[in-house]
């Protein structure tokens, strides 16, 4: 397995992987993940052989997304770097693509951000993901509800190496 950038042509496959796991993630279209393509500071992915095994999508602060959690966290913080989606396979589930592309991503954010964010779902709840997060370190920094209430998330971050070292 290896982790690398996401291609147009992964855009199938990527958005397959992304319907199978709402209501964890939201549902996004075609063009949608052509959006995250360009605009995205990290899109990449874990390939197994020709599988897309699982990808992550990941902002820094000033990016034109108009995401409710992303706005919270650039609201917060003033250096950081968002992790709007992970999403892993099932049939590779166990297997540590979520760690393979978590650590990718914090090398990535050395010398960028002092901090990991990302929003887990509460309401609906997804123990797996939030399982995972307190594991790899984060914390929660906040709540809120989105949708109109019928979701709610607890806000998490990380420090990086960045910000450990600086403290």
């Amino acid at each position: 397995m290896r982790v690398e950038d996401a291609l147009r042509e992964d855009m199938g496959a990527v958005r397959l992987l992304n319907e199978a796991e709402v209501p964890h993630v939201n549902s996004i279209d075609t063009d949608g993940f052509s959006w995250f393509l360009e605009t995205a500071d990290y899109f990449r992915l874990v390939r197994d052989g020709k599988l897309v095994a699982g990808f992550l999508i990941g902002f820094l602060p000033g990016r034109p997304y108009d995401s409710l959690n992303y706005r919270w966290f650039e609201s917060k913080f003033p250096s950081f770097l968002y992790i709007d989606r992970i999403v892993v396979s099932p049939a590779v589930r166990g297997r540590g693509v979520g760690r393979l592309l978590y650590d990718d991503f914090a090398e990535f954010a050395t010398g960028r951000a002092d901090r990991l964010t990302c929003e887990v779902n509460l309401r609906p709840a997804n123990e797996t993901s939030m399982r995972f997060h307190l594991k790899y370190g984060f914390e929660e920094v906040g709540r809120q509800e989105t949708e109109g209430g019928t979701k709610e998330v607890s806000l998490l971050a990380k420090a990086t190496g960045d910000a450990q070292n600086s403290a």
